[in-house]
């Protein structure tokens, strides 16, 4: 049974939050897409002080649960996803709690993080899992994206998926 949408928040994140966060990129089913953990940790440390990329602590009922970040890829020079629409983000996230995975968060909580995007005037949202990444393909699938297409980036070979606005209004 899928848990309700209602039971996620998500906070903008904050220095302190680190060493949670790194906590959770060991972890085996985060550091198997994340890479090595202090590396992905001091990419999440720069993103606090640049500020391109917002990134989130997501919670469920109150208690730290995942990494959720939202980017413009148009405010990037160069970005490999700036041939999307304008009002697209793009987004990565991470359920960091081992014992919240394969119960369904995952999906809910990319859900509620879409919705709050979207209230928040995205039109259309963006995910780039590892063409290799299956569970992450699926995750994005029942939470509503579609396929895009297949592209070669600096990050790898990825699958672009999108959601758009509109798209999920219809759903509700």
């Amino acid at each position: 049974m899928k848990p309700p949408d209602k039971v996620y928040r998500f906070r903008p994140m904050e220095r302190a939050d680190l060493a949670l966060v790194g906590g959770w990129l060991i972890a085996p089913h985060v550091r198997q897409w994340w890479g090595e953990a202090a590396t992905a940790l001091e990419e999440i440390s720069e993103i606090l002080d640049l500020g391109l990329v917002k990134p989130y602590i997501g919670e469920f009922l109150g208690r730290p649960a995942g990494y959720f970040q939202a980017y413009d890829p148009h405010e990037d020079y160069g970005h490999p996803y700036a041939d999307q629409p304008a009002g697209t983000l793009g987004i990565d996230q991470f359920i960091g709690a081992s014992e919240l995975t394969g119960l369904g968060h995952g999906t809910a909580m990319t859900r509620a993080f879409c919705q709050m995007l979207f209230t928040n005037g995205a039109r259309r949202i963006i995910a780039d899992p590892d063409a290799e990444n299956a569970g992450a393909i699926r995750m994005y699938e029942k939470a509503g994206f579609s396929r895009l297409d297949q592209r070669d980036t600096e990050y790898g070979v990825v699958l672009l998926m999108h959601l758009d606005a509109q798209q999920e209004t219809e759903r509700q």
